[in-house]
């Protein structure tokens, strides 16, 4: 029903919701580009009316910055009653923009739509990945802010020390000629496979069960779905130290943050991994860890909100 880029959609949303009446409208909110139409359903919804409005914020301010985010996001933030942020970074970049927004603050819970996974082996044959190599998946869309390159520049240094395959699963959102030079410059071919095509959910569990453990080596962040994923099918994850990546990872236990957003950092923290592999069990301190995740305390956080309470 809803179309972002056009705006008869967004009074037919508006339309329909104040025919039905509801307590609450909640929009996923996580980049200026929605806030046209959030804002103006959001305002036309209300008015007269006793709906309120949540937002679930995966970004307050986006990765890629423009001219006009700040005030295109004010203008929807205005509009919203309540929110639920999912790291202490966007909290802040909230209350900095919104200083009087009522909030929670829940943890992203973990995905749970990719269905059960696979035996690592299956996996592989289906692939076509190599059965006895360490394989490290970077999963999700490529773009600058993701640090694909980061870890292509990073990988060589760990194939130097240790055999490993690293697998690249998602669609490019950036022009692919400069990671791919990188992968001749340091002449990568035999130990990558890329699946640059669109994934389909039915085929995600497959990339993960594959891996051995799911790198982020994100310039910037503020959380990542890709954790939650990586937690669903007990995969362990290296990630840099930025945004709410480290609040999500107990160190050496369901995987690792480096010291830095670097390639020397990346491959020392994937090397420790692979060093501690066989000697932690990472699998079974993600399940016990990733009960905190639970889709129940978000749609408590929801109930909470929406009563009032904060």
């Amino acid at each position: 029903m809803l179309d972002s880029v056009n705006p008869l959609s967004w009074f037919r949303v508006a339309a329909e919701a104040r025919r039905r009446r509801p307590d609450v409208i909640i929009f996923k909110y996580w980049m200026p580009f929605f806030a046209p139409a959030y804002a103006t359903i959001s305002w036309l919804a209300k008015r007269g009316r006793r709906t309120k409005v949540l937002f679930v914020c995966d970004n307050i301010v986006p990765h890629e910055r423009r001219p006009g985010d700040t005030l295109l996001t004010r203008l929807a933030l205005n509009q919203a009653d309540r929110f639920i942020v999912m790291s202490q970074s966007v909290e802040e970049d909230l209350l900095r923009l919104k200083p009087d927004a009522r909030y929670l603050r829940v943890e992203h819970p973990v995905y749970e739509i990719f269905g059960e996974p696979v035996s690592q082996e299956e996996a592989r044959r289906k692939l076509g990945l190599p059965l006895q190599e360490p394989v490290v998946l970077f999963f999700g869309y490529i773009r600058r802010y993701k640090g694909l390159h980061l870890l292509l520049e990073a990988f060589p240094r760990v194939l130097r020390k240790r055999p490993a395959h690293l697998l690249v699963a998602g669609e490019f959102y950036d022009d692919p000629a400069p990671y791919l030079e990188l992968v001749r410059k340091h002449k990568l071919e035999p130990h990558l496979h890329l699946a640059t095509e669109f994934i389909p959910n039915e085929d995600v569990r497959y990339y993960f069960a594959a891996a051995d453990v799911v790198a982020l080596p994100y310039v910037s962040a503020t959380q990542s779905g890709v954790v939650q994923i990586a937690y669903h099918f007990d995969r362990p994850v290296v990630a840099t130290p930025v945004g709410g990546l480290p609040e999500v990872i107990e160190q050496e236990r369901t995987g690792l943050v480096v010291k830095d957003v670097s390639p020397e950092a990346l491959a020392g923290g994937l090397l420790r991994f692979l060093e501690l592999k066989d000697r932690v069990d990472f699998a079974g301190n993600i399940r016990r860890y990733k009960q905190r995740f639970s889709w129940d305390r978000m749609a408590e956080a929801v109930e909470q909100l929406v009563q009032g309470e904060r």
